[in-house]
């Protein structure tokens, strides 16, 4: 009799918005890591109004915490990608729970998606928000997941871009500029750490 692999769940709250409160779930840290209460909050803290009636993606979603904190605060649509098939229905089965109909779900590959969401972008004309979040490197088959990452952001059409955000392992130091984008700002939280990117200013 063949075995069913058992994903342990786990669960966080939506921290604000028009879901405030409402639980999601989130697999196993082995699936798919989540990003901690502390980050999202300091992340939204940061983004604040800006992000209503703005497009949010989220690439490497896992179960989608963030992009549906962004659309539980206003965002207009938001993006999610996601290749794990567990993490994936997770995903599906969050949305649902929340009614949250701005949502747009692809499966599969971040690196092989990722431009039919900009294809998805290209008649919008609201201003976008990315947000990465790869898997760390330390894990197997990752090493060169960064480098991948960077080359996705320059694909970006920065006339449409207002904002670029990723999270990745502390001990890596970002480029300055990526492209026509510009760092301006990091929080570090342990392990972690956010680095905000905008299109350079003429």
């Amino acid at each position: 009799m063949k075995k069913h692999n058992i994903i342990k769940l786990f669960t966080t709250n939506i921290i604000a918005g028009k879901y405030k409160g409402q639980t999601i779930e989130i697999p196993d840290i082995n699936t798919t890591r989540s990003s901690k209460s502390i980050l999202k909050e300091s992340l939204f803290n940061t983004l604040q109004f800006d992000i209503i009636d703005k497009n949010f993606v989220e690439v490497f979603a896992g179960s989608g915490s963030v992009g549906l904190e962004a659309s539980s605060r206003g965002a207009g649509q938001c993006y999610f990608i996601e290749h794990n098939r567990q993490a994936y229905n997770i995903l599906q089965s969050n949305t649902r729970k929340l009614n949250a109909t701005n949502c747009n779900l692809f499966f599969g590959d971040s690196f092989e998606k990722f431009s039919l969401v900009l294809e998805a972008l290209t008649n919008s004309s609201k201003k976008t928000y990315f947000y990465f979040d790869p898997p760390f490197s330390t894990r197997d088959g990752m090493d060169e997941i960064y480098d991948k990452t960077i080359k996705l952001i320059e694909s970006i059409d920065i006339n449409s871009c207002e904002m670029v955000i990723v999270e990745h392992m502390t001990n890596l130091d970002m480029p300055e500029k990526i492209g026509d984008l510009e760092f301006f700002k990091r929080k570090k939280f342990g392990r972690s750490t956010i680095s905000y990117f905008k299109p350079e200013e003429d």
